[in-house]
């Protein structure tokens, strides 16, 4: 399209010179507000808005029948879902590829991470809670994956576990706050002619060659990763995206 084209060569120029239309500096987070408990009717809930990225996610937890090859331990989820007045691109109906591919990356890092003990979910032979973590894009102007991420995690912290009783949950009795052993977040760069960004908008994600996103854990660790386009990363610049992930991260987390 032509105007992705003009929006290309109109970020490519300012990185040239070293910087960035909204004026941040390379390795800049956009201003971030963290609201929790947005949503009444879920277990627990949260809001985040990354500049002019808005993400709403929403806990619920369900009755489920574990897997089989993993008898005693509860199941947890991540889904996420594109509102079609988010984004231009964003159409009505099943989850798209993108959609799919951003569910994955929050559940990888919080699940490497083992954020939740899904065997404390664990209620009776054949029985246990389902964790469902249910992730609304409801404005996207770039880095949804950081914005998503820290909305489930402040989803999660946000959450009450329902009692069971009477073989069914009860939503208005709890036995208490679900149990975080810590806080996960991700950090996502671009690198757009050699230069690295840190947050993207959604201008400098059209001009992108390549994409790194690293999840990293209270303690000092990075505990996954996901690399997208051709661009090639060498080894001095991945341990350049580790110690900034680290560094950001600390940030990110104090924010949760």
């Amino acid at each position: 399209m032509i105007l992705d084209e003009v929006k290309k060569t109109y970020v490519k120029d300012l990185l040239r010179h070293g910087k960035r239309a909204d004026g941040r500096g390379l390795l800049d987070y956009r201003d971030i507000k963290i609201e929790k408990g947005v949503l009444p009717n879920a277990e627990g809930s949260a809001m985040v808005t990354l500049g002019g990225t808005k993400v709403v996610a929403g806990v619920k937890f369900d009755l489920a029948v574990p897997f089989k090859d993993r008898p005693e331990e509860g199941i947890f989820m991540v889904n996420a879902e594109f509102t079609p007045g988010a984004h231009p691109e964003f159409e009505a109906g099943p989850p798209g590829e993108n959609s799919i591919e951003l569910a994955r990356v929050v559940d990888r890092g919080i699940r490497s991470a083992e954020v939740v003990d899904v065997k404390k979910l664990f209620i009776e032979e054949g029985k246990v809670y389902g964790l469902f973590v249910d992730l609304y894009i409801l404005d996207h102007l770039g880095n949804l994956t950081d914005a998503a991420s820290m909305a489930a995690m402040a989803a999660l912290l946000d959450s009450k576990v329902p009692k069971y009783e009477k073989e069914q949950l009860s939503r208005d009795k709890y036995t208490g706050p679900l149990e975080v052993s810590k806080r996960v977040v991700t950090c996502t760069f671009e690198k757009i002619d050699g230069k690295l960004v840190l947050d993207p908008t959604v201008e400098e994600e059209i001009a992108s060659d390549g994409r790194v996103t690293l999840a990293s854990a209270e303690g000092g660790l990075i505990v996954a990763g996901q690399k997208s386009g051709r661009a090639g990363f060498s080894r001095e610049e991945m341990m350049q995206l580790i110690d900034l992930s680290l560094e950001k991260g600390r940030e990110l987390a104090e924010k949760l």
